[in-house]
């Protein structure tokens, strides 16, 4: 069974730093792009970052978070990281990861005050 696990989300102040990780199972993790999303309410899901799969050579940004964000992965752990520097109230959503397009989290929430 495959499962995958956000985590490393709260509350932080405008200019603050976050990292997020995401924890697969069940799965051969190298062998699938890694890709971060977020989603606020009444919006559509937002695509962040994308990381190629086994040695993650290449890596892709929203206009929004280039930057300022750095999407990572530890093949050994099976997990993906995003680190958010800078953030900004407008970065506050739900941030999911995927494998590819076949697998999701359930999402963790990044609030970010004025």
């Amino acid at each position: 069974q495959v499962q995958v696990v956000e985590s490393g989300g709260g509350l932080v102040q405008t200019g603050g730093s976050l990292r997020l990780s995401c924890a697969a199972s069940g799965v051969s993790f190298r062998s699938y792009d890694m890709h971060w999303y977020r989603q606020t309410p009444g919006k559509q899901r937002e695509w962040v970052a994308t990381i190629s799969d086994n040695s993650g050579a290449y890596r892709t940004y929203a206009d929004s978070v280039k930057g300022r964000f750095t999407i990572s992965r530890d093949n050994a752990k099976n997990t993906a990281y995003l680190q958010m520097n800078s953030l900004k109230p407008e970065d506050t959503a739900l941030y999911f990861c995927a494998l590819g397009a076949k697998y999701w989290g359930q999402g963790t929430q990044v609030t970010v005050s004025s």
